[in-house]
Formats: C-alpha cells, sequence, structure tokens
C-alpha cells in the first residue's frame, strides 16, 4: 500500500486538505495520470507503525517527519533522491515553476526506490 501524506499543515485548512495544486495536476494529466479527487491529508505520529518506509521530497521533509514521529527508531525514512545518482532534493516547483522537472525527478526517484525494493535491500 502507498500513501502520501503532508509533513506541514500549509495544504489543510480546518481539517480538510487542499486539492492538487493546478499546475501539478496539469503536469500529470500530461503523462496520463489522473489526480482527481484527492487532496492534502496530513501525516500522524500513529503513521510509523503503519508503514514500512516513509519517504520525503527534501531535507524539510526529513525534518518534520522526525519530529512528527518524536525520532526515526527503526530507520524508515528517507529521501526520494537518494535512491538515485543524484542524491540531492527533488526540485522543488513551488519556487522554480518547472514542475517537470520535478516530475522527472520524482520518477527518477520512484524507479530508484522500485529497484532497491527489489532487489531486497
Amino acid at each position: 500500500m502507498i500513501a502520501s501524506s503532508a509533513t506541514s499543515t500549509e495544504e489543510i485548512w480546518n481539517g480538510t486538505g487542499n486539492p492538487v495544486y493546478p499546475p501539478a495536476k496539469r503536469e500529470l494529466e500530461r503523462h496520463g495520470l489522473s489526480c482527481s479527487g484527492k487532496r492534502a491529508v496530513q501525516l500522524k505520529p500513529g503513521d510509523y507503525e503503519k508503514y514500512d518506509y516513509f519517504v520525503g521530497m527534501d531535507n524539510a521533509n526529513i525534518r518534520n517527519m522526525k519530529r512528527i514521529f518524536g525520532g526515526d527508531p527503526k530507520n524508515k525514512i528517507s529521501r526520494l533522491m537518494d535512491y538515485t545518482d543524484h542524491g540531492t532534493d527533488v526540485a522543488d516547483p513551488w519556487y522554480s515553476g518547472r514542475f517537470d522537472t520535478a516530475y522527472r525527478d520524482i520518477y527518477d526517484g520512484c524507479a530508484g526506490l522500485l529497484n532497491y525494493l527489489r532487489k531486497g535491500k
């Protein structure tokens, strides 16, 4: 099972998450992916025991996850691009406007993560 959760409350107002940001939605649609009906949800402390891996897009996500969970005693937290040859943060389209670059980074990171899982760590 794969889930996506926000590590901050910036996209959640009065308990309701925002829908996918329109430029991100357009980039996903360019690749035949639908995010219809998706809304931001908040990562919760109890999630730590529900999942095997927590993968953040950047160092701020990693910090926030460790804060929410009170640490990472089972070493479940990693950064997506660490599964690639780049080892950097995912390019943040909020600042650059380059949703295509972020998509490429995320695609490469997911492919690397899948290879890692297939090898059995």
